[in-house]
């Protein structure tokens, strides 16, 4: 791009040319920009640092939790607690929502936050990210409940990712369009390196762990042998898989490239609605994937019209491409009316 754009900037630009985005909500996407900076110090670091390796603890999922997925948590927490902006905060790391020190009149928004998505590629050196998404405090009385965090994803007032690669990107939306910046290290800096994103309709790469095949519902596995079959088969077109166990990778090559992500229900945990969280993971990045014109459903249903009944809900998904999605989602249609 020409002329380097800064975050601020962009975001001031946006607010004047979008009245649904008010300063408060600009001052809360430069908190969390931030701290992404921070974080990204620490995974820069890696062994020199002491952040690698396991914390010997385990997350509300039961999950044993990293050093570095610690060390995130804490560094989101600590930035969102200064302003008057931010009234509680959720984590995928933490039981219950924080709720951010009265020292202000309450703030107007909530956020919830994976601190470090992919956190088993940590030790590995293989890109790992930092998802957000916003809320409106929609009741107007005071304190704040998680029953005020269970709102339904497309009542995002934004969300993004930050993913820790080779370059350190940032990725937002605000309801109109996405942008992505790129951290200049030197100058400590986001600068704005493409701005209306858009995912093509069309692809020929998946994303889906394989080697869950045999525990897949029927509708799964007959999409990915069709692109199996390659050009001799149904599809008649060869497709590429891709799968770096890290969402936030994954989703950020759909973006630039295009690509279908999918994290289907299997039969190991057939309680479960899938293994990926609502909240933390599936609505921002569903909401990312639609601003940027692809889809994101469950297989069934609209990620975002899911009200979802509890703050760690998780969900299958299905998300990118939006042909390829439809013709996932049509699959599990057809299957549930046999």
């Amino acid at each position: 791009m020409s002329a380097r754009v800064s975050l601020t900037q962009y975001l001031v630009e946006q607010q004047r040319a979008n009245g649904n985005i008010p300063p408060q909500l600009r001052l809360l996407i430069e908190v969390v920009a931030r701290a992404c900076k921070r974080i990204a110090i620490s995974v820069n670091k890696g062994a020199l640092g002491d952040v690698l390796g396991s914390a010997h603890s385990e997350n509300v999922q039961g999950e044993v939790q990293k050093k570095l997925d610690i060390i995130a948590n804490e560094v989101l927490i600590e930035a969102n607690e200064w302003g008057g902006h931010l009234a509680a905060m959720a984590s995928e790391e933490m039981d219950s929502i924080h709720v951010v020190p009265n020292r202000f009149p309450q703030g107007e928004y909530l956020l919830l936050f994976d601190p470090l998505d992919g956190s088993s590629n940590i030790d590995v050196n293989v890109s790992i990210g930092t998802i957000f998404s916003v809320l409106r405090k929609v009741n107007n009385h005071r304190g704040v409940s998680e029953e005020d965090f269970l709102q339904p994803g497309k009542q995002q007032a934004a969300a993004g990712y930050c993913i820790y690669g080779p370059q350190v990107t940032l990725v937002l939306t605000l309801g109109d369009g996405v942008a992505m910046f790129t951290l200049d290290r030197e100058m400590g800096s986001w600068v704005l390196t493409e701005k209306d994103v858009k995912i093509p309709s069309d692809t020929k790469e998946f994303a889906i762990n394989m080697s869950n095949k045999r525990h897949w519902a029927p509708p799964v596995t007959r999409y990915i042998d069709e692109c199996l079959a390659g050009t001799t088969g149904p599809r008649e077109k060869d497709f590429n898989m891709r799968w770096i166990a890290s969402m936030v990778a994954d989703v950020h090559r759909i973006l630039c490239r295009g690509g279908i992500f999918m994290y289907p229900w299997d039969a190991r945990e057939p309680g479960k609605a899938g293994k990926l969280r609502l909240m933390y993971e599936a609505n921002p990045m569903g909401f990312i994937v639609e601003q940027a014109g692809g889809l994101a459903t469950n297989g069934r249903q609209r990620i975002l019209d899911i009200t979802p009944t509890k703050l760690h809900e998780r969900v299958a998904v299905v998300l990118g491409s939006r042909n390829e999605v439809e013709r996932v989602t049509r699959y599990h249609q057809e299957g549930a009316e046999g």
